[in-house]
């Protein structure tokens, strides 16, 4: 990233020093403008790569009006919206905190009024009180107006707040404020219709692929067996994934589409194979294409086998940029992924609900 430069940099000027130098709205829509522009893409395309990757959703409106300056855009919005336009993801959190910075600079203005004490009759008048300084300086550090002295004057105090990655409780502050202050820009989301459960929330990095892609991985199983079936973990916040299944080379099964929930999006979706592909075998390689539109994600893998008539574990096939180990220890692999990143989801209320067929 370039360096913030110092002194009297005009609005805009990000756009040729990048997030870094960030300080109010019109910058960051300049700059995300100019992303577009480098990226090359139509507004259709980068709507169909979020919906492929499984993250927040990209409207064309939504990206007209963000990119035009029109609407301030919600983080995970802004973050899509750059990973559509292909910024590497060791960039985003210089991004993410300059909207840090631009949606704190966006409190009222009477926040930080100066206001002049009255004067006592027989008293020499207080002298005029200075201009405020300006909400950010050039660093991109908020200023807080604090009293000091005899109550009348004010000082500036530099709180580098959003450069502290533990400001969870100041964001949150900061929400709330302009929830009570401020008059919403958009109409605010859906409360879900039941609350959920903390112990049904997961965190897990998994990978997507679109239409024409595929991932291929081999696993472990006793020779023993009598059928194998997988689990897959999904995001089902894409609704309608399709995937065909080849073991070995020869068609085994389909991962069927599912319908979207946008609210409870954690699935596991079972498959069964035919046993006449899996019987006498130690090892089984596992091909899914996605032939849907909205593309397919996949998260983990859990592959059991029956043995007796009693179904186990055999193995897990952990996917995702956070793991490696279990990626090289199946021979995983990925062709035209266009998404590798981590979410943070809840199952369903009820736990009968987290697996389907």
């Amino acid at each position: 990233m370039s360096e913030v430069h110092g002194g009297g940099q005009s609005p805009g000027a990000a756009a040729a020093t990048g997030p870094e130098s960030v300080t109010c709205h019109e910058d960051l829509a300049r700059l995300l403008a100019e992303q577009f522009a480098r990226a090359d893409v139509s507004l259709r395309e980068l709507q169909a790569r979020a919906d492929r990757s499984g993250g927040a959703r990209l409207p064309r409106s939504t990206c007209a009006d963000m990119l035009a300056g029109r609407r301030f855009p919600k983080k995970a919005v802004m973050v899509a919206f750059l990973r559509g336009c292909r910024v590497p993801d060791h960039e985003l959190p210089a991004w993410e905190r300059a909207w840090d910075r631009v949606r704190i600079s966006r409190l009222p203005a009477g926040a930080w009024d100066d206001r002049a004490s009255p004067t006592p009759t027989g008293t020499a008048p207080t002298p005029a009180a200075a201009p405020p300084e300006p909400a950010v300086d050039e660093g991109g550090r908020r200023r807080r107006a604090v009293l000091t002295g005899d109550g009348r004057r004010r000082r500036a105090v530099l709180v580098a707040a959003v450069a502290v990655p533990a400001a969870a409780a100041l964001v949150l502050a900061v929400v709330v404020a302009l929830r009570m202050t401020a008059r919403p820009e958009a109409p605010p989301e859906r409360v879900p219709d039941q609350a959920v459960d903390p112990d049904h929330i997961v965190t897990d990095d998994g990978r997507a692929f679109p239409r024409g892609g595929s991932s291929r991985f081999t696993v472990s199983v006793s020779p023993a067996n009598t059928g194998v079936r997988l689990t897959r973990r999904l995001d089902a916040g894409v609704g309608l994934q399709h995937a065909t299944i080849t073991v070995d080379g020869a068609p085994a099964a389909h991962w069927r589409p599912l319908l979207e929930d946008g609210v409870h999006k954690w699935r596991n979706q079972i498959v069964d194979l035919p046993p006449a592909l899996t019987a006498g075998r130690r090892a089984l390689t596992v091909v899914n294409e996605c032939v849907s539109a909205s593309g397919f994600n996949e998260f983990l893998y859990t592959v059991e086998h029956r043995i007796n008539g009693v179904w186990s574990i055999a193995d897990k096939v952990d996917v995702g940029p956070d793991h490696p180990e279990s990626e090289a220890a199946h021979d995983y692999r990925v062709i035209g992924g266009d998404w590798a990143h981590h979410q943070t989801f809840a199952y369903p209320p009820r736990k009968e609900d987290w697996n389907v067929r």
